[in-house]
Order: structure tokens, then C-alpha cells, then sequence
């Protein structure tokens, strides 16, 4: 019988009664209820206050893999089956709302080919780029969003939002991304086949900067599976977890998502666990 339940039967039946029935004297009792705790149990309880913070910290949403290598980086070593466990123990769950899809694609015929087939690496920054748009609702209607991660870093290197989803949005991402990062001649730029990333005015975009353009196949998302990767992550973390009144709240929201957690802190599986700024910050070292 643990000490919890035998406390509680103090109260019922007393000590010397207890003792006697179990045949254990009453001094190994008081003996053992006095005894410090084990090494192990105080190891398993500042784990779990470190647990704890780690969770807090990531606002709910890191699992148990992700709260291992946040106490990795650290200094602490813990089994992954451990963090686990305690984590249950302490009712933690990461969120995992059911995402809200919105399909903007408007596919258009193009003979525009796949150069990523899938790949989505590549071993340096600004050789290899994935965009697509996703919609964000606001009370004050919607707020479209376009995105260009790197391949190398799994960096957001770059962003832009607008009440519409035309060209001009994705042509301004491009733009912003060559003037933020330093990409290489010949880089591709991967997405979807909607209409406005293989219309000819995009394709000027591109060219304008030596970017060769690159389409997954028309409803295969598998073929655009990293910047969808990103969106799902921004949902489920943040966008479906809020109320927005105004496209303007919703557009600082997401940039402090996307500036303070997501390429700063939160940990990204695909790069060792590490933040996507650390791990460009490393290749600028090189």
C-alpha cells in the first residue's frame, strides 16, 4: 500500500491497527514515511517541472519529441519513453485542432516541370525555395497569405498578406525574398500549378531574379508536402486557436508567429531539432 492510501486510512483505522494487520512494526513505519526520497524520485519530479516549462514555453503545442529536445538543448538527457510517460503523468497534450482547408488552387495547364520531385533539401540556403497561399479568417473577412520557405534551413526567409490572392501577392513575396536573402543563381522556386504562380506575370518575377520555376503535379498537396507542412504547423498552432476582429490583428499575429517563435525558437524535426535562424546563422559561419 502507497503512502497516499495509507494516509487516508489514518483516518479510519489507526496506525497500530494497520501495522498489526499488514505485520510491519510501527517503527518501520514511521521509519519508512520519514525516509528522504530516492534519487531517482527527485530526479523524476525536476523533470517534470522542467517538462513542465518546456511546454508552457512552446504555448501548448510541442509533443513529447519536441519537449525531449528542448531538454536536450538544455543540458539534460532523458529518455524519450520517459518524457513521454511523464507528460501523461502531468496531463500534458500538444493542440491538434482539425484543420480548416481552404483550396485556393485554380489549376492551369502549364508545361512547367517538377524540378523537387519530392526533395525538399537542399545543402545550402537560397538554392532551393517553396511558396504557396493560404487563406486566414477574420471577422472583418478574409486576410491571404503567401510564404517562401527554404529548403536548406526550413527558414520562413520571407511573407506577405493582403485581402486578395492575385499575383501581385506572391510577385511582392518573391521580391522581398531577394532583397532579404542572398540566393543563388539558378535557384528554384517550387509550387503549386494554381493559376497565379504559373501565369506569365509571375514567371517575369522569377526571371527578374534567375529563378527557375518548378510545379508539382495538379492536386497531388505530397508534391507541395513542405509548404503545406508550414501552414499546418501555423494553424494548428496558432491561426486555429485564435479569434481574429480585423485582418490587422490577424497579420500581426501571425508575423510574431512566424518572426518570434517559428524561425526563432520552435524547434523543427527536419534540422536536428534546432531553430531555423540557428541553423541558417551556422551556414553564415561557413
Amino acid at each position: 500500500m502507497d503512502e497516499m492510501r495509507l494516509d487516508t486510512v489514518e483516518y479510519v483505522y489507526s496506525v497500530e491497527f494497520m501495522c498489526r494487520r499488514l505485520d510491519v512494526s510501527k517503527s518501520g513505519y514511521y521509519n519508512w514515511r520519514g525516509r528522504p526520497e530516492s534519487a531517482t524520485t527527485q530526479r523524476r519530479e525536476e523533470l517534470k517541472l522542467l517538462i513542465k516549462k518546456a511546454f508552457e514555453d512552446s504555448d501548448s503545442t510541442y509533443g513529447y519529441r519536441r519537449v525531449r529536445a528542448q531538454l536536450h538543448r538544455w543540458g539534460l538527457t532523458a529518455d524519450q519513453e520517459l518524457v513521454r510517460r511523464l507528460m501523461r503523468e502531468l496531463g500534458l497534450e500538444s493542440c491538434q485542432p482539425k484543420p480548416k482547408r481552404c483550396n485556393l488552387t485554380q489549376s492551369t495547364p502549364s508545361s512547367v516541370p517538377d524540378l523537387v520531385g519530392r526533395n525538399f533539401t537542399a545543402d545550402t540556403p537560397g538554392k532551393k525555395l517553396v511558396g504557396d497561399i493560404t487563406y486566414i479568417a477574420t471577422a472583418e473577412g478574409g486576410l491571404y497569405l503567401a510564404t517562401v520557405p527554404d529548403c536548406c534551413t526550413k527558414e520562413v526567409i520571407v511573407y506577405a498578406m493582403d485581402d486578395h490572392y492575385q499575383t501581385p501577392l506572391i510577385s511582392r513575396a518573391i521580391r522581398n525574398a531577394a532583397r532579404n536573402r542572398e540566393l543563388a543563381p539558378g535557384a528554384i522556386f517550387h509550387s503549386d500549378r494554381g493559376s497565379n504562380y504559373i501565369s506569365g506575370e509571375f514567371g517575369e518575377t522569377l526571371n527578374k531574379f534567375d529563378l527557375r520555376k518548378s510545379a508539382g503535379r495538379t492536386g497531388i498537396c505530397f508534391d507541395n508536402a513542405m509548404a503545406e507542412s508550414f501552414f499546418g504547423a501555423l494553424k494548428n498552432e496558432r491561426v486555429s486557436r485564435t479569434t481574429y476582429l480585423t485582418r490587422e490583428a490577424a497579420r500581426q499575429d501571425i508575423t510574431r508567429y512566424i518572426e518570434f517563435w517559428y524561425n526563432r525558437k520552435r524547434l523543427h524535426s527536419a534540422v536536428g531539432y534546432r531553430p531555423p535562424h540557428e541553423v541558417h546563422a551556422d551556414y553564415q559561419k561557413l
